[in-house]
């Protein structure tokens, strides 16, 4: 049939459904006149665009709605409203538009279901389609109860089709595929799942709307109850103040940089709007508190008296002349530039050298603050970094915490026991301080918790460690190192009658002149009653013999107690021998070898014996793998000699050779028993003795070089207490014998060798 056709923008017309639209464009009135004088038939199409005035053929759907118009009412203005109800689909064939109004060629659409469909499938379709369509409508405070009951009472899946799309809130481009679909179960199925997804949208929306209002309504009720507080406060003569208002004005007051105040005030704010029972406003408010204890711009001022400085160096501590010039160095730059990058110092050395004590007086001498941190044991990166503040239980790593507690930004901070920090799933400490401990980049320090960063370079890092071979290679580059090597027995012997005697005295209640500790008594104690590299040991034996004499004043009444050489064994008991002394007598295979240890130097016995065998080599004495190395290495370098000691075709095929080292419990390794063990089996497989007043030290090849080895001071002072006074040194290290101080090569004959020749003609008798 053809029809006048008006192309409706925005809107989409559906088969039983009665619509009001303004006509106002001329085809349009045309249209709607020539219908209402022609049988009040006319066909309403979607038009694509809303923005074109005079559509075309391209610019409509191609399917529409034959329509029935109810009535025509005129506007002022020139405009109709017109009332039409839908009856039926229809596309469209050809469009003519040349005349006063749109005229379409089109042909009616069946829509209806197939013949063919059983009857408990129309059921099911229709229960399925009118359950998710009362979901909606129910909810929905807009559709009347009358809609919905007579919905209800519809019980044609076809009719339900029809009437569905009206009541619902579908899009235009939505109606109009509902329109194109012919197949009836498509239609069904994108039916189902439209009113599906508007269930499922307004079950979103109301869940959030009902959050919405229960904050809002909280958020009321705080206010009111905080305007109500303020209002008690007021009548009580209290101070109103809330307490985001006092951290804003302590925020205003803080001596930080304005990025620092910024920060803070955002982090304010988000206090603000929080309630405060919430556990949030809690965390929240421990970073302020946290954040304003920083000293951010608070620092102390350095002194730059060098005498006073050395004054108090040389007054706490004996000895340490690197630390004590190296600390003169920074401050008489400091006192000539006015700044300077603070070294980051790192003591290695023995238990008991006072690397710890000298970083107190340092402190003091500098007159900066004083803060310890013991790094022994951190496994958690956390620890340096802080956590996260997503955490529960969150804090700052240890560093922020130490400013924190130091209340200024250039204290002296001490890195304790820097070669103790471990590492395992949680993150590794040492690779979290390759930023703390470089110069070039802790200014910008960034801790998890604090999120901003933090400026270190002022901070004077000075880190203690036993043994600097378990520090990473990373951190080794970024430190300065100053190694404290092990106090000779003059140097205790100063340390004791100039600190510890008068220190143990205070510390146990005794008066100045009431305890008197003789010279030949307190180097027998040094000798005889302790053996180490520092001095802990001995400042316990001199505390023993403190609260010995306490208790002996109060016993007999006595005034003053007298500690002298010969009744030494009163206080501490019968004397110990900690150091084998020199063997009386040369032997065949055994050697003295010098070893280094983490708490001082060492002598050991290196004992070799020959018999036979099948050419066996046993090692006992708990050795590790590079010991091992070098037995296997001076068993080959004998096994070269052999010619020059004449020894018999098939010597080592027809010998077994057993190498002991004495105290099989202690766990040892080092490369510097090589030339010792090399000695011991030469001397065994030749069967000529070895000097018994002779001891070595040096690391062997295979072509029979001696090469360098270190620890070299401990290990002669070591020789030195057990009586030995020729030593074999590697000609390597002499330039570390002609540093050391006469005191302790005094009365040793060392011979530089570099060669297992040289060895073999100065051991060998």
């Amino acid at each position: 049939m053809n029809l006048p056709a008006v192309a409706l923008r925005g809107l989409c017309v559906l088969p039983k459904m009665a619509i009001n639209f303004d006509v106002s464009r001329e085809r349009s009135k045309e249209a709607v006149q020539f219908a209402m004088l022609h049988g009040q038939k006319i066909f309403l199409v979607t038009q694509k665009s809303e923005k074109v005035e005079k559509p075309e053929a391209k610019d409509i759907y191609n399917v529409g709605v034959i329509a029935d118009i109810k009535q025509m009412v005129k506007l002022p203005g020139g405009q109709m409203r017109v009332l039409a109800v839908g009856k039926s689909v229809a596309r469209i064939i050809s469009v003519e538009t040349s005349g006063a109004y749109l005229e379409v060629e089109v042909e009616e659409l069946e829509n209806g279901i197939p013949e063919d469909t059983d009857e408990v499938t129309r059921e099911a379709m229709l229960r399925i389609l009118k359950e998710e369509m009362m979901k909606f409508l129910q909810g929905n405070q807009n559709v009347g109860k009358e809609v919905i009951h007579a919905l209800s009472k519809v019980n044609d899946i076809v009719e339900l089709m029809e009437v569905a799309p009206i009541h619902m809130p579908f899009s235009v481009e939505e109606k109009q595929t509902i329109l194109e679909i012919l197949d009836f179960s498509e239609r069904y199925a994108y039916l189902v799942q439209l009113i599906t997804r508007e269930n499922e949208v307004r079950r979103i929306r109301d869940e959030l709307q009902a959050k919405v209002r229960g904050k809002v309504e909280k958020n009321q009720k705080d206010y009111v109850l905080r305007e109500q507080m303020k209002v008690i406060r007021e009548e009580l003569g209290e101070d109103p103040q809330s307490d985001a208002d006092l951290l804003a004005e302590k925020i205003e007051a803080l001596e930080a940089a304005d990025s620092v105040k910024e920060h803070l005030r955002k982090e304010l704010s988000r206090y603000r709007m929080m309630s405060g029972a919430a556990a949030e406003a809690a965390v929240q408010r421990n970073y302020l508190d946290t954040m304003l204890a920083l000293p951010w711009n608070k620092s102390t001022e350095d002194s730059t008296d060098l005498k006073r400085a050395e004054e108090i160096l040389d007054r706490d501590h004996y000895g340490l002349e690197k630390v004590k010039e190296r600390v003169l160095e920074y401050l008489a730059v400091r006192s000539v530039t006015g700044k300077g990058d603070a070294p980051i110092l790192c003591l290695v050395g023995p238990p008991g050298t006072g690397k710890t004590s000298i970083a107190k007086s340092i402190a003091e001498s500098l007159n900066k603050k004083y803060v310890r941190i013991c790094l022994g044991g951190v496994r958690d990166e956390a620890e340096i970094r802080g956590h996260r503040r997503t955490y529960i239980g969150s804090m700052p790593g240890r560093l922020v915490a130490a400013l924190t507690q130091a209340g200024v930004n250039n204290p002296v901070m001490l890195l304790d026991e820097l070669d103790k920090l471990g590492s395992d799933y949680k993150g590794d400490p040492s690779a979290a301080l390759l930023e703390v401990l470089d110069g070039e980049q802790n200014s910008q320090f960034r801790d998890h918790y604090v999120e901003i960063p933090v400026d270190l370079s002022e901070v004077l890092f000075i880190a203690t460690a036993n043994d600097m071979h378990t520090i990473p290679a990373p951190l080794l580059d970024r430190l300065e190192i100053i190694e404290i090597s092990s106090y000779t027995e003059n140097e205790k012997m100063h340390i004791a009658t100039e600190f510890l005697v008068e220190k143990q005295m205070k510390k146990n209640g005794l008066k100045d002149g009431s305890l008197s500790i003789s010279s030949r008594a307190l180097k027998k104690i040094i000798h005889h009653y302790t053996r180490e590299a520092g001095v802990r040991n001995l400042e316990r034996k001199i505390g023993d013999i403190c609260r010995k004499a306490v208790k002996e004043q109060l016993d007999k009444g006595c005034k003053k107690t007298r500690v002298s050489e010969q009744n030494l064994e009163k206080y501490l008991g019968r004397e110990k021998r900690f150091f084998d002394q020199v063997n009386e007598n040369d032997q065949i295979g055994v050697v003295r070898g010098l070893a280094w240890t983490p708490v001082g130097g060492d002598t050991l016995e290196i004992e070799a014996i020959l018999m036979p065998g099948t050419g066996k080599l046993q090692l006992t004495g708990q050795m590790g793998d590079v010991m091992k190395e070098s037995a296997q290495l001076a068993l080959s370098y004998a096994r070269m000699m052999s010619d020059r000691f004449e020894l018999p075709e098939g010597f080592f095929e027809q010998h077994d050779i057993h190498l002991h080292i004495p105290e099989g419990a202690v766990p040892k390794d080092g490369p510097s028993a090589g030339i010792t063990m090399t000695t011991a089996l030469v001397s065994a497989i030749s069967q000529k003795k070895v000097r018994a007043n002779l001891a070595m030290t040096g690391e062997v090849t295979l072509t029979g070089r001696v090469l360098m080895i270190g620890g070299l001071k401990e290990k002669l002072l070591a020789a030195k207490m057990a009586g030995i006074t020729n030593i074999l040194v590697p000609e390597r290290n002499k330039p570390d014998v002609e540093e050391m101080s006469a005191e302790i090569t005094k009365g040793m004959d060392i011979r530089f060798v570099s060669t297992m020749e040289q060895v073999l003609e100065a051991a060998l008798v």
